[in-house]
């Protein structure tokens, strides 16, 4: 008997033989089509390729495609567990062609595989083909030799596929298994069809016409194939079972959920393994594609499945988590197609375990809850929807869970009276925010999310996607189409917003007939505001979008943010544990981080700190991310930002292992963070750090500056390139520059002080003994002198001279410094009772143009800005000296 893992590998075998290319199922969220919550066909990723948007370097593909349906339109939960082939999580095998193949190649293919590959007999089968399809009736006959009985003609949009009202289309043909009489049920088409005896298996899409908004349509001038089989169905089938959850793998999951809470797989828990069973693929699948649990958008569709498959776990008895303790069993089932599970499995266990661990302390009163209403209810009652919105505002039991736990008794739920109480809620929230002070332009965006919902950001593991624009704003109000600068709200978005530190992202958004460049993206009550300018046509609301983030400037940001880590956790190592962040900037051309610490770093700290994260750079470990509980996360020693405000559920980011090198024990995490903000995949991306310097940020805050990656490899051959010129001007080596530039500046200062005693001499007429004469004014020696070629601070050597040459009395020295004036006076010590040097320098200083003045009585400066009024500044302290005596 083949297993699903068998089948999985003979589907796409036989295709690969045929010409076509394997290509890896693409992530559950979907990156190029803004209308789906998941990925819920093969042909989602394609979409782009049938539509001639996408060339790509081949064209026929093969496919297992991981599907989700549990949100939207495409939403099978609430059956799932009750029916043989309901699931939440399925895999669709395809076969696909872009212009190549079309009905005479699709139509053997397919034949070729289901009889001899995989030996179904072919009286067992029939097909259905859409009524006006002459050419599959006739393809159908010649290579299976089918007769008209067994190919069915359906009218009906059943076998007429579109992509949407407008857009490529066409006619498909299914392909039936007869399980025989013995099975209720009639042909497709019957009115018995809705039995289980005839089962679709696999159906073939030919897609052949354009359908244009009037109904009217074209034949397109690239036909193409688009094919899917459900893994799950045809697995059932190929070993003899008529329900997918007794397949090999389905078993598998559900006696480990039996095993884990000692239960009998097939007793009267039946139902609950089942939908365990199920509901672990989706939500390990949902993890392991970047999907956290929230309380909106995709992360509230696990969360949902999470808490349903929990109630389940609490229906066989189990008092503790249990679907984390699964995932090993998963991962053996499915781990070597998707090896995506065995990367994230760490991620996978503790995220269900946190969210099943939170639900498990409200689940008891929950239910309690709803015993003591149902209890008042007659049989095949109502609940009411007061009731049904406290279960789900107080205990966290969304609506279809309430739902699921009252089918079992038979009753229904009063979705009106839900909704109504859910519109009270969000009218109250909305009055408490407007009165919260938060600024009035702000409350646009509160209206936003709560009309349209919050933005859902896709960008830990994707730079690209596809989005639909909800709205507009420009000037503080809404608009539906824009041609200049704008600001953008989109349903999901690869785009980060300014947060924690990390600068937003900028990039490209395009439509059908505009396209906006994002200088930068903000984030206001869950809404992110893509802050853009039209450079091309214009774009409206509704319209969908390709979003591209800047992947360089991405690259340098996230190099910088993830050194940021590392950085800290070296400063606390470094400088002791007192260490703790104050604030970060994470933008695209450098990096800074501001800590407490009381006093300037030194040259060595710089250096021990530069070293050890360049050594944890080149270790190249991988940067991994966890979801927990703010309080685990600091039990183990994650570090937080202070003063910041964390959720139930925090990111925390590892990076590095210490490996016994006197920095701790050897294989623990090196940096452990709370952070919410993007990262490389390992330290090794980040490529080189460089400390630019420390200096004072505020009070007990130091501020350390920091290049990354090309910007910081830029920098340093900067700097090798001034070395090796200033080593060349010197006529020395690199090497010997630092004491070559030594030997230098002692020389300099040596013949500055010998330039400087010249310039005096010269200044005061060749020596001491030249120069003018003192002159006597009431008894007292006055000496003043007129110099050109000396700076201010040579000013004091010249009075001390012209001091020592009269012996007693006052002087002054007026200088051109070079379109400038200074003034300085001196006083002998026996004459400072008589006169004072601030009082000669402050006249002085008044004729030059000049303020003020300061100094002691036997020596005094100032400066002044017209030099050719040395004359008058002269008789100005001459004036002083007179009055004095």
């Amino acid at each position: 008997m083949p297993s699903l893992n068998d089948i999985r590998s003979t589907f796409l075998n036989f295709f690969e033989r045929n010409g076509h290319r394997v290509v890896e199922s693409s992530p559950l969220v979907p990156r190029n089509d803004p209308t789906l919550m998941f990925t819920n066909s093969g042909m989602v990723q394609f979409k782009n390729c049938f539509t001639g948007v996408e060339k790509r370097d081949y064209v026929r593909a093969t496919t297992a495609q991981k599907c989700v349906r549990a949100g939207g339109k495409h939403n099978d939960l609430d059956n799932v567990g009750y029916t043989a082939r309901h699931h939440t999580f399925f895999e669709m095998l395809g076969n696909f062609s872009f212009g190549d193949y079309f009905k005479t190649g699709a139509i053997p293919f397919a034949w070729e595989l289901l009889t001899k590959d995989f030996g179904i007999p072919k009286d067992k089968l029939l097909v259905t083909v859409y009524h006006t399809d002459d050419e599959a009736a006739e393809i159908w006959k010649k290579v299976a030799g089918l007769p008209d009985e067994r190919i069915i003609r359906i009218a009906t949009k059943d076998n007429f596929w579109q992509m949407g009202p407008t857009g490529p289309c066409g006619p498909c043909t299914e392909i039936f298994f007869d399980h025989g009489d013995h099975i209720w049920g009639g042909p497709p088409g019957s009115k018995d069809e809705d039995g289980d005896r005839f089962i679709e298996i696999w159906n073939l899409v030919f897609m052949q016409n354009e359908q244009f908004e009037d109904g009217s349509m074209r034949t397109l001038d690239m036909q193409s194939i688009d094919t899917g089989m459900g893994l799950e169905r045809i697995g059932a089938l190929l070993q003899g079972k008529h329900d997918n959850y007794d397949t090999d793998l389905m078993r598998a999951l559900i006696e480990a959920s039996a095993n884990v809470t000692s239960q009998d797989p097939d007793g009267p828990g039946k139902v609950h393994h089942r939908v365990i069973a199920d509901h672990l693929r989706s939500t390990s699948f949902l993890i392991a594609d970047g999907v956290m649990p929230s309380n909106d958008g995709r992360g509230y569709v696990l969360r949902r499945i999470l808490r349903r498959a929990a109630r389940h776990a609490h229906m066989l008895g189990a008092k503790d988590p249990v679907m984390h303790r699964l995932v090993p069993a998963l991962v053996r089932q499915m781990g070597e197609a998707y090896p995506e599970l065995v990367r994230a499995q760490a991620l996978i266990e503790e995220t269900l375990k946190l969210e099943e661990t939170k639900f498990r302390t409200t689940l008891d009163r929950g239910l309690k809850l709803l015993d003591d209403e149902v209890s008042t209810l007659p049989e095949g009652g109502v609940l009411p929807g007061d009731a049904a919105f406290k279960l789900y505002d107080t205990y966290g039991f969304p609506l279809d869970l309430t739902q699921d736990a009252l089918r079992e008794k038979g009753m229904t739920v009063d979705t009106n009276g839900f909704d109504a109480a859910m519109a009270e809620q969000k009218a109250k929230a909305r009055a408490a925010w407007a009165g919260s002070g938060e600024t009035k332009d702000a409350k646009i965006w509160f209206e936003i999310a709560e009309e349209k919902g919050v933005t859902e950001f896709l960008g830990y593991d994707t730079e690209k996607a596809e989005g639909q624009i909800l709205a507009l704003v420009q000037d503080g109000a809404e608009v539906k189409s824009a041609k200049r600068t704008v600001q953008i709200v989109v349903n999901q978005t690869p785009f980060y917003a300014e947060s924690g530190g990390q600068v937003g992202d900028a990039g490209i958004i395009r439509t059908e007939t505009g396209e906006a460049h994002v200088t930068d993206t903000r984030k206001v009550a869950g809404v992110f505001l893509h802050i853009a300018e039209v450079t091309m046509g214009e774009i409206s609301v509704g319209q969908g979008a390709r979003l591209e983030v800047d992947h360089k400037r991405r690259g340098a940001i996230r190099a910088n943010h993830s050194a940021t880590h590392l950085l800290n956790e070296a400063l606390r190592r470094t400088l002791g544990a007192h260490v703790a962040q104050k604030g970060s900037l994470n933008a695209e051309d450098r990096l800074r981080f501001d800590f407490s610490h009381s006093k300037a770093m030194s040259a060595e700290e710089i250096a021990t700190v530069e070293a050890e994260v360049n050594a944890f750079i080149r270790q190249n470990a991988p940067v991994e991310t966890r979801i927990m509980t703010p309080d685990d996360a600091r039990s183990l020693g994650a570090q937080a930002l202070f003063g910041e405000k964390y959720g139930d559920e925090v990111r925390v980011v590892s990076m590095g292992e210490l490996l016994g090198s006197g920095k701790g024990p050897a294989g623990k995490t090196y940096s452990l963070e709370l952070c919410g903000g993007t990262h490389v995949a390992r330290t090794g991306d980040i490529g080189a750090f460089v400390v630019l310097g420390d200096s004072a940020s505020s009070a007990g805050v130091r501020r350390v500056e920091a290049l990354t990656g090309q910007v910081a490899l830029d920098y340093l051959k900067g700097q090798a390139a001034l070395a090796a010129e200033a080593a060349a001007t010197l006529k020395t080596s690199t090497a010997d520059l630092v004491e070559r530039v030594h030997a230098l500046a002692e020389e300099r200062k040596h013949l500055a002080n010998e330039v400087a005693q010249l310039r005096r001499e010269l200044a005061m007429g060749g020596g001491a003994s030249g120069g003018p004469e003192a002159e006597d004014i009431g008894g007292v020696k006055f000496l003043a002198q007129i110099v050109t070629g000396v700076s201010g601070k040579d000013l004091p050597a010249l009075v001390d001279a012209l001091k020592d040459k009269v012996g007693s009395g006052a002087v002054l020295v007026v200088a051109d410094t070079g379109g400038k004036a200074a003034v300085a006076a001196g006083v002998t010590a026996d004459k400072t009772g008589t006169v004072s040097a601030v009082d000669l320098v402050k006249a002085a200083a008044a004729a030059l143009g000049g303020k003020g003045g300061g100094g002691r009585p036997d020596m005094a400066q100032a400066g002044g800005a017209d030099p050719s009024k040395a004359a008058e500044a002269v008789s100005a302290a001459r004036a002083v000296l007179a009055g004095a005596v």
